[in-house]
């Protein structure tokens, strides 16, 4: 893989989209404008720094003539006086320099992580989905923290070498231009040979994440649905997706490890031949008379002082590829497709429309064939059909999670798509059987669906939804859930969805049989603790349990992707069509 067709991987794939090397510095700008005065105090002093570093080669070169001219004691010990000052001021202004850059790198990572949290959270539902949390989880954790090392450590390091090596070469071209070739002759080989890493180095490195994170999937993947593996004896497939797994990342591992045994013998063979060449050639210019002996000792010096900065600023050129690809998959979040808040239009009134919707998901047939569906305010709506209908695909087309490929699905005349996430839940909530408690406090859990909530707010809508459990903690709303803290059931767990739908306040809900996970007893709670939260809003309810159509206004029944019925129970039933063979089979009755 070439850097070019890793930089193009999108969305519209199975994973998130990656940065160009552009966008990536780009970003790396911006965060230098975040605090342009310390970066550019952390600069200033790496040279200084460097400069004082220069002094030293060169005073000892004056130390060999002054004593090969039979100067006195004094005159040496001046000298060495000086290198020794030198030497504490290059290490003062250093030490300065790395403080400052600690509290800038931080400072930026800070940012950086706040960043990729906010990107995440606004990032469409249906591209996190596609991807898997395991790219996401690979992202913000091992990804953020590789460019943290970079802001900290790398950066800094690249520029204080390289600032140091320019001046030695210009410390050895002032000392002798003949002496000062075999200078750029370490920086010709050690460029040659880091050229052709960097030509391999960025398509590894993004092979390599890209096999970390599906790793990451694929363990996040087993032990999350651990129970189902081992009911349906599934561990053996398991274990084979994951050694697969495995087998990519060493592949790709020893991809950019072979890259690096490359990349480090040939920056040895590049510093110590020039070396050698120095103290020849040199010989015979000492020979000569052409030079002093103190100028080939400060040329010989100098070189191997070369070697340092150069070995630091290759060494980090490897961490460098490997945070940039960091890097390039961190800023690959802000490529993926957002509503513009303020562009976002102004739904007129809360009549949901579906014209015409068609869907596909990724490589497959279309799920939705052309449906067509209006859904009056304040109606409530049964959707129903047998498995594989396409009846939680067109709940997910009217919460917003999808949009349509083909036809419009729209609130109050605006096509659900064109709607910010802010705004759009504000009009339609998706109620799934799947409810998470972060840890955190009960406000902090309930408090995400209204920000600006008061305490008697959070509290009014726990105890419309039965959940003054959760007032009754101690603690109260400062009670802290999950680990270490209040552990919450199903029945619980809903009961905070449904209090933060509360708050939402949308006009619209869609369930998606969001009681069929529980055990009869929490599910009878928590379908009174719903039947207060449904009043007066319009529902739209994907029913498994024919109980919930038979009580709803109307009845849409799906099939093969098509709307094939709509009306009454009772309606549907005296047909005599596919909604009546669904309910006689309910109830055991022989088929009309």
């Amino acid at each position: 893989m070439n850097a070019d067709t890793a930089a193009g991987t999108t969305a519209n794939g199975r994973t998130l989209p990656i940065a160009t090397p552009a966008q990536v510095s780009r970003a790396a700008l911006r965060l230098v404008r975040l605090a342009p005065g310390p970066f550019a105090a952390m600069m200033a002093l790496n040279a200084l720094a460097a400069g004082a570093g220069l002094v030293g080669p060169w005073l000892l070169g004056d130390i060999v003539d002054e004593v090969t001219a039979g100067a006195p004691v004094a005159t040496v010990d001046r000298l060495a006086l000086t290198i020794l000052g030198f030497a504490l001021a290059q290490l003062l202004l250093a030490r300065w320099a790395r403080h400052i850059g600690y509290r800038f790198g931080e400072r930026a990572l800070a940012h950086v992580r706040e960043e990729f949290t906010d990107r995440a959270l606004n990032a469409p539902a249906s591209v996190v989905e596609r991807a898997g949390t395991g790219d996401l989880t690979t992202r913000g954790t091992t990804d953020v923290a590789a460019l943290g090392v970079t802001l900290r450590d790398a950066a800094p390091d690249v520029f204080v070498n390289g600032v140091q090596a320019l001046f030695i070469l210009g410390a050895l071209a002032v000392l002798d231009p003949l002496l000062g070739l075999f200078g750029l002759l370490v920086v010709l080989g050690c460029w040659l040979v880091t050229r052709w890493y960097l030509r391999h180095a960025l398509g590894g490195y993004l092979a390599e994440g890209e096999a970390n994170s599906h790793l990451a999937e694929q363990l996040a993947a087993t032990a999350t649905g651990a129970r189902t593996v081992e009911a349906l004896r599934l561990q053996r497939q398991r274990i084979d997706g994951a050694q697969d797994a495995v087998d990519t990342c060493v592949r790709t591992r020893l991809r950019t490890l072979f890259l690096r045994s490359v990349l480090y013998p040939g920056v040895d063979v590049a510093q110590v031949v020039p070396l050698a060449g120095v103290l020849l050639v040199g010989a015979v210019l000492v020979d000569r008379g052409t030079v002093t002996l103190g100028a080939v000792v400060a040329a010989a010096l100098y070189l191997r002082q070369l070697a340092h900065p150069l070995e630091a600023v290759l060494d980090r050129v490897e961490q460098l590829q490997s945070s940039g690809a960091s890097f390039a998959r961190v800023e690959g979040l802000a490529l993926v497709p957002r509503t513009d808040a303020t562009a976002s239009p102004t739904p007129e009134g809360d009549r949901i429309e579906v014209i015409g919707a068609r869907f596909a998901y990724e490589g497959g047939e279309d799920v939705l064939r052309g449906v067509d569906l209006t859904v009056r305010p304040g109606e409530h709506l049964a959707v129903v059909g047998p498995s594989g209908a396409g009846k939680s695909t067109l709940g997910r087309l009217l919460a917003g999670l999808d949009a349509p490929h083909g036809g419009t699905v729209s609130v109050g005349g605006v096509p659900v798509a064109d709607l910010d996430p802010a705004q759009l839940r504000r009009h339609v909530v998706l109620v799934t059987q799947e409810h998470h408690v972060f840890i955190g406090t009960v406000r902090d859990n309930v408090r995400i669906a209204a920000p600006d909530a008061t305490d008697d707010e959070l509290t009014a809508a726990l105890v419309a939804v039965g959940a003054q459990w959760a007032v009754e903690l101690p603690g109260g709303l400062d009670a802290e859930l999950g680990a270490g803290g209040h552990h919450t059931d199903g029945a619980q767990a809903q009961q905070l969805a449904l209090a933060r739908v509360v708050l939402a306040n949308p006009h619209t809900l869609v369930l998606d049989e969001a009681t069929a996970l529980l055990d009869p007893r929490s599910a009878r709670h928590a379908e009174r603790a719903l039947a207060a939260v449904l009043k007066g809003r319009t529902v739209i309810a994907v029913a498994h349990r024919l109980t919930t159509a038979h009580d709803a206004d109307r009845v849409a029944v799906m099939e093969d992707g098509r709307l094939t019925e709509l009306g009454t129970h009772d309606e549907l039933v005296a047909a005599g069509g596919a909604y009546a063979a669904l309910w006689d089979s309910w109830h055991g009755s022989t088929p009309r």
